[in-house]
């Protein structure tokens, strides 16, 4: 079986980063939100744009998910590094991130801020697409 390749499009703005990850034939397989770019810091922006490594991962915090790490863009899962633990984990808003993606099913409102919806149910899909094994996450402009 041929390696998953997925790329996440993104577009930014100031209130957050909203994208599409797609598989290699182009499909849609969620809506993300991210924090806003904030020059690459540490807990308040998206992760830079560039070629990572995605995996199955257990957070204490955010339960089963997927972690993102990237050596030579300074991500890592567990550090040294100047950015760990990025994640894509269950969430709606920006504001509930902290360097990490949200996925969803769809984009919407939540209170008066954009975000994604069924995230839950999003993250289940993209577990059950990566399963046991890491997969290649291109994170691009759109």
């Amino acid at each position: 079986m041929a390696s998953l390749h997925l790329t996440l499009y993104r577009r930014y703005f100031s209130h957050g980063t909203y994208g599409e990850l797609k598989n290699a034939q182009g499909n849609t397989l969620a809506f993300t939100v991210e924090c806003p770019w904030l020059n690459n810091e540490a807990g308040v922006s998206c992760i830079p744009e560039g070629s990572y490594t995605l995996a199955r991962h257990q957070s204490p915090s955010k339960g089963t998910c997927l972690a993102i790490s990237g050596n030579t863009l300074g991500v890592t899962v567990y550090g040294p590094s100047q950015r760990t633990h990025c994640l894509i984990h269950v969430a709606n808003r920006a504001s509930e991130l902290q360097g990490c993606i949200a996925p969803g099913q769809s984009f919407g409102v939540v209170g008066k801020d954009w975000a994604v919806l069924d995230s839950r149910a999003a993250l289940e899909q993209l577990l059950d697409l990566v399963g046991e094994q890491s997969c290649t996450l291109v994170i691009r402009g759109q």
